[in-house]
């Protein structure tokens, strides 16, 4: 017995049809809605709901010459993109922020040299429409050179050393935040208050160093400085080795939350009260970090906004504009450790 024709799937002569408009006004709608009054915008996009009509990827590529899709390129190790969650709320956001131009987006790890020349292979062959570069290190400016060099649009999740005036970027902001915790720490009453650093080949690490420096001033005692890599592993050597050097610390700032909890560990370990003996702070604002033993007091990063402004202004120089940088507050949440 034959089967009934499947019905014919909705095109663009039938979106115009319903809403009154030219295929020419659908095709200016479906490629970003530039030069089509508001009238004629929702005209199309309640044709387009009513009738069922998808975009066909691979014409549309064929068409507009592009891949249609984005990179989220991580240039740390495959343990890092499951231990911070940071990575995961960034690219969570970001694929929302592209989904509602239905543009998917695809993971990129290069972390080692070999993954790093792979990921330049791919990117300059022109599979992916653009870039967004997550965790840049100038230690590991090679890829960054390469997608520079080639032209590929690109922004940057934090200040991508060496390339600010080349690259776009959104950042937040790192010295400020840095600042606002440990005047908190200070006006708390804490005398000798420590810091475990970040990586110095990232803006972030080295910023919120900056702000610390600062902070304490002419007197800062380079004893009471510790340097991580942002893992809670690192935060535990760094804390073991101030206490070492200075036991009489009597508070601790941490560049990330992660470091913060390892250090927590070791304070717990050697006996010391959070934070009647040792106050303790963070940066980021992680989950985890209001549900602690004490709750960590840290600083929030607006992950959710700094992944949609990436693809806000990665898509417009995927339209030809220029790279444009920001710099977003963050806000410092007080909680039971300092």
């Amino acid at each position: 017995m034959s089967q009934p024709p499947a019905k014919n799937r909705p095109k663009i002569d039938d979106v115009a049809r319903e809403a009154g408009v030219s295929r020419g006004t659908v095709s200016r709608v479906l490629n970003g809605g530039h030069w089509v009054s508001p009238p004629a915008l929702a005209a199309v996009n309640a044709a387009i709901k009513k009738t069922g009509y998808r975009v066909n990827p691979h014409a549309r590529s064929l068409a507009t010459n592009r891949a249609n899709s984005v990179a989220f390129l991580l240039t740390e190790s495959h343990d890092r993109l499951f231990e911070d969650p940071n990575f995961a709320v960034l690219m969570r956001g970001a694929a929302d922020a592209l989904a509602v131009h239905d543009i998917p987006l695809v993971l990129i790890m290069a972390g080692t040299d070999d993954e790093q020349r792979r990921a330049t292979e791919f990117l300059t062959a022109g599979h992916v429409d653009g870039v967004l570069l997550v965790s840049s290190h100038a230690t590991r400016k090679g890829i960054i050179s390469e997608i520079v060099s080639a032209n590929i649009p690109a922004i940057a999740c934090g200040v991508p050393l060496g390339f600010e005036k080349k690259m776009g970027y959104v950042a937040a902001d790192d010295y400020e935040g840095a600042l606002d915790v440990l005047r908190h720490l200070s006006d708390g009453g804490r005398k000798r208050i420590a810091t475990i650093a970040g990586p110095q080949d990232t803006s972030g690490g080295i910023r919120r160093l900056d702000a610390y420096r600062n902070h304490q001033g002419a007197d800062a005692d380079e004893n009471l400085i510790a340097f991580g890599d942002y893992s809670r592993e690192s935060g535990a050597k760094g804390m073991r080795d101030i206490l070492n050097r200075a036991p009489d610390v009597d508070a601790v700032f941490a560049a990330n939350d992660l470091m913060a909890l390892g250090a927590i560990e070791v304070l717990k370990e050697a006996g010391r009260r959070i934070p009647a003996d040792v106050a303790v702070a963070g940066f980021d604002d992680i989950k985890v970090s209001a549900t602690t033993v004490p709750t960590l007091t840290t600083v929030r990063q607006p992950f959710e906004r700094i992944s949609a402004e990436m693809v806000r202004l990665l898509l417009a120089v995927i339209d030809g504009e220029r790279p444009a940088a920001m710099t977003i507050p963050t806000e410092l949440v007080v909680r039971e450790s300092a």
